[in-house]
């Protein structure tokens, strides 16, 4: 919730802010008062000590510990389901298999290749060399190709990245051996070496790039049996916010920040899409799949938290450990306890247009109005964040309302031997009804709390 800035018209009444006290106010003394030369509608009240709370006001949503949604490596169909929709599992528990013909025999080809290219030579000819090179570096391509498609397929990341990883390190490995090939046969057409070592180097690029090819298949084959990558309760499909294919859990770890994933809001887990409003989007044993297509979500609600969006104006107050009460629409009445985990550096554009920044936050356990133990939230809720930014326990305080700007300057109008005396002050936490002054006011002191914007410096008022 955007709070007040400083600077406002001159002899204008400070407006209410936006944030919420929890003190009890006591004012010493109000009266009805009077201007010498005619009758004015103005209220006084003394400063007084007081306990005042600054609190910023901003939307939130629940998020999980972390989530991960399991896709299918390869076009198939699921073939077992191994746990029950809405079952507790444990990190790396077999939850289901696919079954995809095509993956397995790409597998049993990359077999064959690799058995042919461990016979020496594999049929090298001297006058073949430069076509079997070319030969091997198209092979590579499309061993290399197919894998990175197969890995951007699978939602879950450490598996998908590991992957990835493969694949990387296996171009490496091949550019070496096809370097030290075309050396060796460029050496031969010179001249400068004989056939064999020509023929010994291509064979080596050629065994290297057939094992590689082996090995990235039978990594697809492996991915085909779905392991939860976190321990969590499962459900089927995945989750219907948007994003894209490749948004998946990486997404959700960037909204989350690390290892704590933000659970179902804002990012995604699966690809966006999905059955239209009342069909189940469970795979059924048996069903179709694709590559790419959600089977099932683990979602870690070990710790709950929060997601909220805090406006420029206000974040540079919010810091780690600052208590907040969170209120969600869900769970009318009902207080829940949460504290500052961190505050992103790079900012986010709001709904509205304006400026935010995600700060996140650690939810404790809640309690309804008969202090009764609230229902536990579940992710994707909406709730409203007061965070206790800035709190004075002994405060010299005058009712928000007396407090206008002149000359650039917060300023009261003080009544002093019976007359108005503009007396600019120094404001500190800033609470609903109560502000707290540093200086320029002392206990005690009359202040015009309404109708300041009819006062004049000097102004006799009884």
């Amino acid at each position: 919730m955007r709070r007040l800035q400083p600077s406002r018209p001159a002899s204008t009444s400070r407006p209410r802010l936006l944030v919420a006290l929890t003190a009890v106010v006591v004012l010493t003394a109000t009266t009805a008062a009077s201007c010498s030369d005619e009758d004015l509608d103005l209220t006084l009240a003394s400063a007084a000590r007081n306990p005042v709370t600054e609190v910023i006001d901003a939307p939130a949503t629940v998020t999980a510990r972390a989530a991960a949604t399991l896709t299918a490596p390869a076009d198939g169909t699921l073939s077992s389901l191994r746990v029950q929709f809405g079952q507790q599992v444990k990190r790396g528990q077999v939850l289901a298999v696919v079954d995809s013909p095509n993956a397995q025999q790409r597998l049993r080809q990359a077999k064959e290749a690799l058995t042919a290219a461990k016979r020496a030579g594999r049929g090298v000819g001297t006058g073949s060399l430069t076509s079997s090179r070319r030969g091997t570096d198209k092979a590579a391509d499309e061993a290399f190709d197919a894998a990175r498609k197969a890995a951007d397929k699978i939602a879950d990341p450490q598996l998908r990245n590991a992957l990835l990883t493969q694949v990387t390190s296996a171009q490496h490995q091949y550019a070496a051996a096809a370097r030290s090939a075309d050396q060796a046969v460029r050496a031969v057409q010179r001249g400068i070496n004989g056939l064999s070592s020509a023929v010994g180097a291509l064979s080596a690029a050629q065994r290297l790039q057939a094992q590689q090819a082996y090995d990235l298949a039978k990594a697809t084959v492996d991915a085909l049996t779905l392991r939860a990558p976190i321990a969590g309760v499962v459900q089927p499909g995945g989750s219907r916010a948007g994003g894209g294919a490749n948004a998946g859990l990486a997404g959700l770890l960037e909204q989350a920040g690390g290892a704590q994933a933000a659970g179902l809001d804002p990012s995604v887990l699966a690809p966006k899409g999905g059955p239209p409003a009342g069909v189940d989007d469970a795979v059924a044993v048996g069903g179709q799949v694709t590559a790419g297509t959600p089977v099932l979500t683990v979602v870690d609600t070990g710790q709950l938290g929060l997601l909220a969006e805090v406006d420029e104006t206000d974040v540079l107050l919010v810091k780690t450990g600052v208590a907040a009460t969170v209120e969600l629409d869900a769970v009318t009445g009902a207080s829940y306890d949460a504290t500052v985990r961190s505050v992103d550096v790079l900012p986010t554009s709001s709904a509205q247009g304006g400026v935010t920044y995600r700060v996140r936050l650690a939810l404790g356990a809640g309690k309804l109005a008969e202090d009764e133990p609230a229902p536990t939230p579940r992710p994707g809720m909406n709730a409203i964040v007061h965070l206790r930014v800035r709190e004075a326990v002994d405060a010299v305080t005058v009712p928000a309302s007396a407090v206008f700007s002149a000359d650039g300057r917060d300023a009261v109008w003080v009544v002093r031997n019976g007359k108005a005396d503009r007396a600019s002050v120094t404001v500190g936490v800033q609470g609903a009804d109560l502000v707290q002054i540093l200086n320029g006011v002392q206990p005690g002191d009359r202040i015009v709390v309404r109708g300041a914007d009819q006062v004049r410096d000097g102004q006799e008022v009884r």
